[in-house]
Formats: structure tokens, C-alpha cells, sequence
């Protein structure tokens, strides 16, 4: 650390922000949690901070313990720089996490289209049917063009600030009413020549209704592909059925592989619902990434409540993130090589770490992000599309 500066004198001590420390590589890091810094310690730097471990400590004194191991001078820039990137604080901060800032009419960048309620499969832990459902059944919708065309309209207009934007087709079953998605993919195509701003395209589907034709519009207009799968057949099977009960494995794996082998213009990934019966995630990687070829591998737990036979609990979450670590092991030893491994959840995380992003709140429900029910009711998320309560006006002027 090379800077020169002098102790604030009415700072009287010191104490440490909300921080983790870890090793790597051989070397010694800190992350700054309120800023999402990593920072790389050197000998002078750790040993001030572990002086400040045990609370509020006066630094001239820990200046005047270490002196006889450093210098005088590299002390005191130390501690400055370590008070400047904010590792180390005036004991007088009370809230050492930011307070929640609420956010002022944020612009919109992306709008998610359910453009169908209706689904043809019957996951026994989806949202929208099963028994974590969120809004209450209702009769098969399916989204038209005019209100498709007007969802474009609204996104350019609340996104006019955004240098691009990024519309994603959900519902249900996204290509039940894939008529619709190709109409809009195609109108906003115009609109994004005439306005002079990209929009980004994509979808989430569960493969069973990919057909070649399908595939090559998806592929020729650079549509972004994530495909709803569980892993290994008796994995993916034991939640992802049939109204009748039959498993989908069998049924999407050759139209998957199909999409692999035709869609070339976007890396097509898998998303992969965690629950207490499919949580061998080492194998549920490799079936998809390895063996399949999927491009990118994610995980998420199954959204549910603590009580459900397929809820992972406290004792799952450990599994989970162990493995995880695992996965990760895997992608620093490929990435040192120069080699990438599609682990989708480190990815995202060593992106929001690289880029400094923040998270002043949970998730983007309404903060750049809005959902869009089939009749055009507009929600703070896809997922409370025609739920009681979410309605928050319409895309129709």
C-alpha cells in the first residue's frame, strides 16, 4: 500500500467495517461488505486490522504497538488508505451498514411478458400451480398482439433513459403462445432500428414444445434461450411431470440437444430447482454441462414454505453451498488456465464484485424491472402476474 497521509486528528479510534477476510492463492484478501471491494493485504495492512479485532482501538496506539515491527510512516499510511477505502471507521459510526435508500421513479430496462398463465406440464413446486402458488387459479390466458405491441411501447417510453433494454417472454409455458412472441420479437426489432437502441430478447421454456421452425427463429434473431431442467432423468422426473403424471425427460432431451446444435448466436443455458429430493448438484452440473453441453449451469432453491416435504431446510442449505464450493474450486483451477466453466452462480457473483454493484434491496421487483400479465396488467414482478393485490395499472394508454 503506497499512500501518504496522517491520522484525523479528531478521529480518536478506529473500529472495523462489516468485512470477511480469505485466502487465495496464496495470498491474503478482504472483502469490504458494504462496498463489495476486494482488496489484497499485504503483511503492514493485515496486522493492523487484526489490532482492531477485539473493538475500538486509539490508532496512534496501534501505531505505537507495531512500530517496532514497521515502520513508523508505512503504519500511518496504512491506516489512512485503510480509512479510505472504508476497512476501518471513526468508532463514532453507530449504523455500520448503509440505511435503506428508497429509490425515485427508477427507469425501466427490462420487462418480462407472461404471455400465457397456461402451462403443459404440472411441476408440483411451481408457483403459479402447485401448492406455493401465488395468485389464485384462473382461466387459461393467452397474451394478444395489440397488447404485446403496447408492453414494447410502455418499456421504450419508462426506459427512455436506458442506453438499451431487454424484453424476456415467461409464463406458464412460454411457446404455448409462441405465435405472439415471434409477432413481438419482430415489432420491437422495428422499433429498436427506429429509436436507435438495442433490445435484447429472451425466454425461459421448458423445451417440450421446440420444433425446428421454433429453434431457427429463436437462433436467427438472437434470442436468449433458458431451458427448465432438473438434471439426470430420475432427477428431473421426480418434480418436472405431465398433467397425467408422465416424467419430461425423455420428451425435451432430444429437442434440447437439437437447440444445442442449432442455436449458435446465444449460449443457451439450464436453470435447475433445488428441492430436498434433487439437491445432488456435483452430478445435476455435470449430466448438463458435460454431458448435455449446456453452455451455462444455474441453481436455485425451490421457493417454498419451511414446511413442505421438498423444502430444503437449514440441513440442505448446507449441502447446497457445500457443493458449491466444489463447483467453485472447479471454475478458479479452469479459470487460471484460461479455460471457462459455465457454474452460472459464480459468474453472476464475481460480475456484481468486479463491476462494485451494491444491493440496497433484495431483489429488482420494480426497480428496472417490471412484470406483464396476459391481459396487460402490469406487476412488480412476473411472478405476481394476477396475483390479488399486485396490480399496479396497465400497458394500455
Amino acid at each position: 500500500m503506497a499512500t501518504t497521509g496522517s491520522l484525523t486528528p479528531a478521529v480518536t479510534q478506529f473500529q472495523l467495517a462489516p468485512q470477511r477476510r480469505f485466502s487465495a492463492v496464496g495470498r491474503q484478501f478482504l472483502f469490504l461488505i458494504p462496498s463489495t471491494a476486494v482488496v489484497c493485504l499485504d503483511e503492514v495492512t493485515g496486522c493492523l486490522l487484526d489490532a482492531f479485532q477485539d473493538g475500538p482501538q486509539n490508532p496512534a496506539e496501534v501505531v505505537d504497538l507495531l512500530a517496532g515491527r514497521f515502520p513508523r510512516e508505512e503504519l500511518v499510511d496504512s491506516l489512512v488508505e485503510l480509512n479510505q477505502m472504508g476497512a476501518l471507521l471513526s468508532a463514532d459510526v453507530v449504523d455500520l451498514i448503509p440505511t435503506f435508500q428508497p429509490v425515485a421513479d427508477p427507469p425501466l430496462s427490462t420487462l418480462v411478458l407472461n404471455v400465457t398463465n397456461k402451462c403443459n406440464l404440472s411441476c408440483k413446486y411451481c408457483y403459479e400451480y402447485g401448492q406455493d402458488r401465488i395468485a389464485a387459479p384462473a382461466p387459461a390466458k393467452f397474451m394478444d398482439e395489440q397488447t404485446a405491441f403496447e408492453s414494447v411501447e410502455f418499456l421504450i417510453l419508462r426506459g427512455k433513459k436506458m442506453p438499451r433494454l431487454a424484453l424476456t417472454f415467461f409464463g406458464g409455458e412460454t411457446l404455448l403462445n409462441f405465435k405472439v412472441v415471434r409477432k413481438t420479437v419482430e415489432y420491437a426489432q422495428r422499433r429498436s432500428k427506429e429509436i436507435g437502441k438495442p433490445i435484447d430478447f429472451s425466454l425461459t421454456t421448458n423445451a417440450t414444445l421446440l420444433t425446428d421452425e421454433v429453434i431457427d427463429f429463436l437462433a436467427e434473431n438472437h434470442v436468449g434461450v433458458t431451458i427448465s431442467m432438473d438434471g439426470p432423468k430420475e432427477l428431473h422426473d421426480h418434480f418436472r411431470t405431465f398433467h397425467n403424471g408422465a416424467g419430461s425427460y425423455e420428451v425435451i432431451l432430444p429437442r434440447v440437444k437439437s437447440l444445442l446444435q442449432r442455436h449458435r448466436t446465444r449460449p443457451i443455458g439450464a436453470r435447475v430447482t433445488l428441492t430436498s429430493q434433487v439437491l445432488d448438484i456435483i452430478s445435476i452440473f455435470n449430466h448438463l454441462h458435460d454431458e448435455i453441453g449446456f453452455y451455462e449451469v444455474g441453481f436455485a432453491p425451490v421457493t417454498t414454505s419451511p414446511d413442505t416435504l421438498y423444502s430444503i431446510g437449514d440441513s440442505g442449505f448446507d449441502v447446497m453451498l457445500g457443493q458449491f464450493k466444489q463447483l467453485g474450486r472447479n471454475y478458479l483451477e479452469k479459470a487460471v488456465k484460461g479455460e471457462y466453466v459455465g457454474f452460472s452462480n459464480m459468474t453472476d457473483e464475481l460480475q456484481e464484485i468486479h463491476t462494485g454493484i451494491h444491493k440496497d434491496h433484495a431483489c429488482g421487483a420494480g426497480l428496472g424491472l417490471l412484470g406483464v400479465s396476459a391481459s396487460g396488467d402490469i406487476a412488480l414482478c412476473h411472478r405476481f402476474a394476477d396475483s390479488t393485490g399486485s396490480d399496479h395499472g396497465s400497458v394500455s394508454v
